[in-house]
C-alpha cells in the first residue's frame, strides 16, 4: 500500500514525520475553496477536505489523505487572508477573543473513504498596535487560515488552546493515527 499525501502544505508533511509516516508520493489538488453562502465553518471544512480527496487520482492500492484547516470565529470562516490588510483585519477580530480551529481529515483506499474532524477552541490576546505590526512584518500570516500559524511567532500571541495542538496547526496526529489504522496502513509496529 502506497500513501499519498494530498496536501501542499509543509506543516501536514512535518507532522506527518513526526508519527513515523512519510509519503510515497504528494500530490496537491486544485479546487475552489470559496465557501457557500451561509455555509457553517465545520461543514465547510469538511466539504473541502473531501473536495480536496475527489480532486486526487489514485491507483486502488493508493491511500489517500487530504486535510483542511479553517478559523472559526462564531460563524464566520477565517480562511486564507488575500494581502496584509486582510491579515491585520482578521487578526483584530480575533485579538483578545476566543474561536475555533476546525480540522477536516478525508481518507480513501480504493472505494473505501475515512472521515474525522477536530474542533479546537484557542484564545489570541488582545493585541497591541505594536504586536499587530510586528508579527505582520513577519509575513508568517500568508497562506494560513485566519491569519496566523500557532507553530510560529503567533505563539507568543496565543496564551490558552483547548483540544488538539497538531490539528490547529494542520493536521490532528492522534485522529489521523486512528484513520491510518482503520485502513490497514502499517506505521509504529513493533518489529
Amino acid at each position: 500500500m502506497r500513501l499519498v499525501l494530498g496536501s501542499g502544505s509543509p506543516r501536514r508533511l512535518e507532522l506527518l514525520a513526526q508519527i513515523g509516516v512519510v509519503p510515497d508520493e504528494i500530490r496537491a489538488p486544485d479546487i475552489d475553496e470559496t465557501p457557500k453562502p451561509a455555509e457553517k465553518p465545520r461543514e465547510y471544512c469538511n466539504r473541502i477536505a473531501q473536495q480536496k480527496l475527489a480532486a486526487i487520482p489514485a491507483s486502488v492500492d493508493e491511500l489517500v489523505l487530504c486535510a483542511d484547516t479553517t478559523v472559526a470565529l462564531g460563524r464566520r470562516i477565517m480562511g486564507k487572508p488575500v494581502d496584509a490588510g486582510q491579515a491585520a483585519e482578521f487578526l483584530l477580530k480575533l485579538s483578545g477573543r476566543r474561536h475555533r480551529v476546525v480540522t477536516a481529515i478525508a481518507m480513501k483506499l480504493g472505494e473505501q473513504t475515512w472521515t474525522r474532524d477536530v474542533v479546537s477552541t484557542v484564545q489570541m490576546k488582545r493585541l497591541s498596535d505594536v504586536e499587530l505590526n510586528g508579527y505582520l512584518a513577519t509575513d508568517d500570516w500568508r497562506g494560513k487560515a485566519g491569519g496566523y500559524a500557532i507553530q510560529g511567532p503567533a505563539a507568543t500571541l496565543i496564551p490558552f488552546i483547548s483540544g488538539s495542538f497538531s490539528a490547529v496547526v494542520g493536521l490532528p496526529l492522534a485522529e489521523t493515527a486512528s484513520l491510518l489504522r482503520a485502513a490497514g496502513y502499517p506505521f509504529m509496529r513493533a518489529t
